[in-house]
């Protein structure tokens, strides 16, 4: 999950960067798994 935070993170950062210049009082939030499958710790979701 960790490698899929760090994507969608990646990502927001970029439409962020591409959209600043058009609404200075945008945020980014709301980042969190929602599902997740396998592993030690079993199924997940939030």
């Amino acid at each position: 999950e960790m490698e899929a935070l760090t994507a969608v993170s990646t990502a927001a950062l970029t439409v962020y960067d591409m959209v600043k210049a058009v609404d200075k009082a945008m945020e980014i939030g709301g980042i969190r798994v929602i599902l997740k499958d396998g592993g030690k710790s079993g199924r997940y979701e939030a």
